[in-house]
C-alpha cells in the first residue's frame, strides 16, 4: 500500500468534487471456479484500490458527504477462518494503514444506505461489473438491477482524479513496464521452430510470477497476429511465421504494463515481413512524436493511419490520396481497432466506468458506429500526467478481405489482387506505454528492442 495520507488526500480531493450525499464502493468477491473453497484468482476493483488500498475480498466502504466520515465494512476473520488461513492483518489493521478508523461488520452495510434512503439522502454509486455486486446493489437500493442508475457526478469526479497519474503511481507502472520488457526478451529468446505458443506463454507468466507480478490481461502470443485477440495457444512455430507478443505485467499494488512485439520465428525478416513491420514502426514512431498536452488522441490516431496508408501505398496494396483513404476509411481493412488507450490501475485505465467518459468528452463524443473509430478507447485531447498505449498495426483478415472484394468496397484506394497475396500473412503491431509530460512525453520503462536491426541482432545473438 502507499501511506495512509495517499488515501486520504485522494478521498478529500474526491469529497470536494462532489455536492452532497454518500459515495458507495463495493470491493470485489473471490468467484469460484467450480465449487466456492476453489477461487479464481482474486483481484480488487481498481477503484477501491485507489481511494483505499485494501486488497481484502468481500468488504466495502462509503464516503458519507454530508457528514464527513469514511467508513469501511467488512468482517474480521472468525476461529474457523485462523484455523484453515492463520493469523493474518486483521481489517482494522489494514484500515488504518488506508488511513481510516471506523470499520463496521459487512452487515451493517445495508442498514447504513437503508438509513440515507429514508433520508432522501443521495447514495452515489459505479457501474458494476461482478454479478455479485450487481445483485447487492440490487438489494441494497431496492432497485431491479436492469434499472441500476450508476452515479454520472461520482463517474466523472474519478475519471479526473485517476486520469492523472501520480509520481509514486508511475514508479509502479515502471516497475510494471520492465517486467513486462524482460518477458519480451524472453520470448524473443525462446521462439524457434517447433516451439509451442502455449510453451512461451507459460515462460512469461512464470517470469512474471518470479517477480512478484501477475498478468496484467490474458496473454496473446501467437503465429496468427491478424486476430486481434488471439488466446488459441496450441500452434507450432514454424520458419516463415511471424510471431506476435501481446503481454504486460501486473505489479502487487495493481498497476499495469502494456507491449507488444512482433518478430519472425527465423532469425531474420523475410523481405515481405520486413516491408509490412517498417511500415507499422514508421507509424509508431510518428504517433509517438505527436504525444504532448492538449492534442487530441483521436488526430493522432488519424495521423498514424495516413503513416499507414502511405506505406501501403508504396507497396501497392492502396493507391490513390492518403488523406482522402483516411476520410473514407479505407485504411481499416488494415487497422481494425484504435491506436491506444489510458493505462494505469487497469490496462484499459477505467473501462469499467465507461469509455464514454474516461476517453471522451460531451462535447466530442465517441463515434460509436463507424468501423475502425468505434474501437478507439482515447479520443480526447492528452492533458500532464497521463499514461497512454501507442499501438498501431496492419493486419490481414482474410474473412474482411472477402467481404470488402465482394461489395468493391473501397476500390478506389485498395489493389486487390495485390491486398490477396498478403491474405494469409497475419499482423504486425508495436506497443509501448509513455506517459504524457508538459515538455511532451516520457516512455515508460526502460525500454525494448524494436527496429528491424535490434530485433534480429538480438535473435541471432540468442538463437544457436
Amino acid at each position: 500500500m502507499f501511506s495512509p495520507q495517499t488515501y486520504q488526500d485522494r478521498r478529500t480531493a474526491l469529497q470536494g468534487s462532489i455536492k452532497n450525499g454518500i459515495l458507495l464502493f463495493l470491493g470485489n468477491i473471490e468467484n469460484p471456479v467450480n465449487f466456492e473453497h476453489n477461487p479464481y484468482y482474486f483481484r480488487q476493483d481498481s477503484t477501491f484500490l485507489y481511494y483505499f488500498g485494501i486488497q481484502e475480498p468481500r468488504i466495502a466502504a462509503i464516503i458519507d458527504i454530508d457528514e464527513n466520515k469514511t467508513i469501511i465494512f467488512g468482517d474480521e476473520l472468525s476461529i474457523d477462518d485462523i484455523i484453515w488461513m492463520g493469523r493474518q492483518e486483521t481489517l482494522k489493521e489494514k484500515s488504518q494503514k488506508s488511513g481510516v478508523s471506523e470499520t463496521l461488520p459487512y452487515r451493517e452495510l445495508s442498514q447504513y444506505i437503508l438509513k440515507a434512503k429514508t433520508a432522501n439522502r443521495k447514495v452515489h454509486y459505479l457501474p458494476p461489473y461482478q454479478s455479485f455486486n450487481k445483485i447487492l446493489l440490487s438489494d441494497l437500493l431496492g432497485i431491479k438491477v436492469a434499472e441500476l442508475q450508476p452515479s454520472v457526478e461520482m463517474i466523472k469526479a474519478i475519471v479526473k482524479q485517476r486520469s492523472v497519474k501520480e509520481p509514486q503511481e508511475i514508479v509502479q507502472i515502471e516497475q510494471a513496464v520492465n517486467v513486462s520488457n524482460d518477458m519480451h526478451l524472453l520470448a524473443m529468446r525462446m521462439a524457434r521452430p517447433g516451439v509451442k505458443e502455449y510453451e512461451i506463454a507459460n515462460a512469461i507468466q512464470h517470469l512474471a510470477g518470479d517477480k512478484e507480478c501477475q498478468m496484467s490481461y490474458p496473454p496473446i502470443v501467437t503465429i496468427n497476429g491478424g486476430i486481434l485477440h488471439n488466446h488459441y495457444r496450441l500452434n507450432t512455430l514454424k520458419d516463415g511465421d511471424l510471431f506476435l507478443n501481446d503481454s504486460g505485467a501486473e505489479t502487487a499494488m495493481g498497476y499495469a504494463g502494456d507491449l507488444t512485439r512482433t518478430f519472425p520465428v527465423s532469425t531474420t525478416f523475410s523481405t515481405q515481413q520486413k516491408e509490412i513491420y517498417e511500415v507499422v514502426l514508421n507509424a509508431f514512431e510518428n504517433a509517438q512524436r505527436l504525444l504532448k498536452p492538449g492534442v487530441k488522441f483521436r488526430d493522432i490516431h488519424l495521423q498514424a493511419s495516413r503513416h499507414l496508408v502511405d506505406g501501403l501505398v508504396d507497396l501497392g496494396l492502396m493507391k490513390g490520396n492518403p488523406e482522402e483513404a483516411v476520410k473514407n476509411h479505407a485504411h481499416t481493412l488494415f487497422f481494425q481497432c484504435g491506436l491506444g488507450h489510458m493505462m494505469g490501475l487497469d490496462v484499459h485505465d477505467m473501462e469499467d466506468l465507461g469509455e464514454q467518459y474516461v476517453g471522451y468528452t460531451e462535447d466530442e463524443p465517441k463515434d460509436t458506429k463507424t468501423f475502425g473509430l468505434k474501437s478507439l478507447r482515447l479520443g480526447k485531447s492528452l492533458e500532464t500526467g497521463f499514461v497512454v498505449t501507442v499501438e498501431p498495426g496492419i493486419y490481414m483478415i482474410p474473412e474482411l478481405i472477402d467481404i470488402w472484394q465482394a461489395e468493391n468496397k473501397n476500390a478506389e484506394f485498395i489493389n486487390y489482387d495485390k491486398v490477396n497475396e498478403y491474405r494469409n500473412f497475419g499482423g504486425v503491431r508495436i506497443e509501448d506505454d509513455f506517459v504524457i509530460t508538459n515538455e511532451g512525453y516520457k516512455l515508460l520503462g526502460n525500454g525494448l528492442i524494436k527496429t528491424v536491426e535490434e530485433i534480429e541482432n538480438y535473435r541471432k545473438e540468442h538463437i544457436s
